[in-house]
């Protein structure tokens, strides 16, 4: 069951008995596939627009080449992000990774207010502000932040937007790091996350995990696309998050499990196979032992 707070909403799904979300319920079918959109423009690297007034439902997706903000002044309703569903009770921002499949189902006599970040990964990647990349590292350990306060924030997204038009890099570049930065601080009095130092080699070991297709259940695999043994990715994943790399490997496997699972009608052995298990079997006690129930009880519950 997902579990809100007011301040803070972590990422984790506990796992007993999980509730299907409500918009997932109201969808009529599934695809064979999940559906992508592509909201950014061309050779632009960075979008920021207010937030489509018109919007209301909107059925669930992914993105995959960047990183999403929402922040929303005004609406009521409920945002699914993967197998959670969040209140939409603004003030409030959702951060949406680029692997995640997320939806908007939105009260209809409130008109939702707001506005919509798109980074992509060149932005990040051709910055010179060292700064600036660990603040976006930060913020994407974050899905769902309530705020107080919202003066600042409200103004720093204003300001985006115009020299978003004018297309002014250093002062774009500024404005978000300063937008960044007071996310984080709202964030700090009640985040529950692990404080880290991210390695360049553990951003990259993420990086793989949600970008390398098809998914390989072998931390040596991608210990060696890193060009590093998996004792020493281990240890670097063990300082950084506290965590194992087989540890992380497995969270990965299981989130991209239950998004095949909800979203697609793949069986549960194309989806074993999807995921890099020869024996659908072994799938199916490796799904149970992280969650609690077996693959197709998961994809059952009312």
């Amino acid at each position: 069951m997902l579990e809100v707070n007011r301040h803070f909403c972590l990422t984790e799904e506990k796992a007993s008995k999980p509730k299907l979300p409500v918009l997932l319920q109201k969808c009529s079918s599934m695809p064979d596939q999940i559906s992508i959109k592509d909201k950014s423009e061309g050779a632009k690297h960075i979008k920021i627009t207010p937030f489509r007034s018109g919007v209301r439902k909107t059925t669930p997706h992914k993105h995959n080449n960047y990183f999403e903000i929402v922040y929303l002044s005004a609406g009521k309703g409920q945002h699914l992000i993967d197998h959670q569903q969040y209140e939409v009770a603004p003030p409030v921002i959702f951060f949406i990774r680029r692997e995640q499949i997320h939806g908007f189902d939105l009260h209809q006599d409130i008109e939702p207010t707001g506005f919509v970040l798109i980074v992509k990964k060149l932005f990040i990647n051709n910055s010179f502000d060292g700064e600036l990349k660990a603040l976006f590292s930060k913020a994407s350990n974050h899905t769902c932040l309530y705020l107080d306060k919202v003066d600042t924030i409200q103004q720093l997204f204003e300001l985006l937007v115009k020299e978003n038009e004018t297309g002014s890099l250093p002062v774009i570049e500024g404005l978000l790091k300063a937008l960044l930065a007071k996310i984080l601080q709202a964030a700090q009095p009640t985040s529950k996350s692990v404080t880290t130092k991210k390695t360049d080699l553990y951003q990259h070991y993420l990086e793989l995990l949600s970008t390398n297709k098809p998914v390989k259940n072998q931390v040596a695999h991608y210990a060696g696309l890193l060009n590093t043994t998996p004792q020493n990715l281990n240890a670097i994943c063990r300082k950084a998050a506290n965590q194992t790399a087989a540890g992380l490997l497995a969270e990965f496997i299981i989130s991209e499990a239950r998004r095949l699972l909800l979203y697609t009608h793949n069986t549960v052995a194309e989806t074993a196979f999807a995921l890099d298990f020869k024996d659908t079997s072994h799938f199916i006690k490796y799904f149970k032992r992280f969650t609690g129930l077996t693959p197709q009880a998961y994809r059952n519950i009312p």
